[in-house]
Parts: C-alpha cells; structure tokens; sequence
C-alpha cells in the first residue's frame, strides 16, 4: 500500500455541511481501497482522481465566496447559465458542472500560471485516457498507480500552497468579526467557529493548522484584542488536536 496516499485526506474539509457530502467522500477513499488492494488499479486510481477533483471544488470554493468580484469576472467568456449556475452555487459540487480541463483556470485567481495549470490537467487526461472502453490496460500494477498518485499529491500541495493567503485572510476576518456573541450567528462559542469557519469555508486539516499557528500579535491594535485573544483561545481548544 502507498503510505502517502491517505495524506490527500489531509486535504480534504475537517468536516461538512451536510452528511451526504462527507459520506461521498468515504464512498470515494474506500472504492479506492478496495480496488488498490485488490489490485484493480485503473479502477483505483479513477476513485484518487474523483478525490482530487474534490479537493480542486472545494478550493475554489474557498476562492469564489471570499474573492467573489474576481470570481464574477473569471466568468466572463461563460456561457449565462455557466455563468448563473456558478454565482448561485450552494455547494463546491456544483463546480463539477464545468468541464475538469477548464475549471483549473479558476487557479489563476490565486497566481497559479498556466504552465502549473497545464501540469494539473494532465492528470485529468490520465484519467480520461483509462476511463473509456479503448482495449487498454494503462496501471497494471501498483508502482504505476502510485507514481499517480504521487503526481496528484504534488499538485494537491501546490494548490494548497496558493490559497494559504486567503485562509489566513478568512481566520483574520472570522477572528474579527467573531469575538461578540451578541451579535454573530451562533451565541457559543464552538458553534460559531464549526459552522461558520469551518463549514463554510470547508476547511481542511491542513488549513485548520495554519489557523491554529495564526500570529495573534498581528491583531494587537484592534481595541478589540482581549475578546478577538478569547476566541482564538476557543478555536485552539477545540482544535489543538490537529
């Protein structure tokens, strides 16, 4: 078994919104399993790559509700519906509505270039080049399908590396915005960091301990600091085990 292949886990929300979307992605990680150990490996290397494609929605999620006018103008070229289905997107999901080849130029908007861009959709033409019926067997063994794996895992820290800024930038703002229980969403304390940090921007592991390792002193002028330092507190409690 590739040991590094669980790390794309890592990568994916801490936790969801809703059951179904966490339960899809255990569907997505077990058929993987279940095909690598049983040495189907085409079949598990198309699961990894759906659990990729996962990781690249909820990323530019993460982009399109916190850089929504650049978000607006990337859609300029789209077609209206494109263009209204992706505004009025409830969920990172709808992202998959767009062609894989095409979404990566959302990268952009946090200075991915296109010769990075073009790595990344070479994995979607792997994939595409074993998911029809063509008489060929391409991973028919497991070093290829973890060679795969390991180029997706490359992609996946590089994406991640580029909206490291928008997470601190989300954490900054939530910690701001957050520290007054009478007026935020959720009076407790635990409730507002789940719900809005967490489920909103479906934050990862790896995003969560960026925010656990914040720098509060960049806050110290906000007359604010003592409650904004209260919250921070709460989140690391509730989170120190990442």
């Amino acid at each position: 078994m590739n040991d590094d292949a669980s790390l794309i886990l890592d990568y994916l929300p801490y936790s969801y919104k809703s059951p179904q979307e966490g339960e899809y992605i255990i569907f997505l990680w077990e058929t993987f399993l279940a095909n690598y150990e049983k040495q189907k490996c085409q079949f598990a290397f198309i699961a990894y790559h759906m659990l990729f494609m996962s990781f690249v929605y909820f990323s530019i999620w993460k982009i399109k509700i916190n850089k929504e006018k650049d978000f607006a103008k990337a859609l300029i070229g789209f077609s209206k519906d494109h263009e209204n289905n992706m505004l009025n997107a409830s969920s990172p999901f709808s992202l998959s509505k767009i062609k894989e080849s095409i979404v990566f130029r959302f990268l952009k908007l946090v200075g991915c270039n296109n010769a990075k861009i073009g790595e990344f959709t070479k994995i979607v033409k792997a994939r595409n080049d074993i998911s029809h019926s063509n008489g060929n067997i391409f991973f028919n063994s497991q070093d290829a399908v973890d060679e795969k794996i390991n180029e997706v895992l490359e992609s996946v820290e590089e994406i991640q590396e580029h909206t490291k800024e928008i997470i601190d930038n989300v954490f900054r703002c939530f910690l701001v915005n957050s520290w007054d229980s009478e007026v935020r969403e959720f009076s407790n304390d635990t409730d507002q960091i789940r719900e809005i940090l967490i489920h909103q921007n479906y934050l990862s592991k790896k995003d969560i301990g960026d925010c656990l390792a914040y720098d509060i002193t960049s806050l110290e002028k906000n007359r604010n600091i003592s409650k904004i330092r209260k919250m921070f507190k709460a989140f690391k409690k509730e989170y120190a085990e990442i």
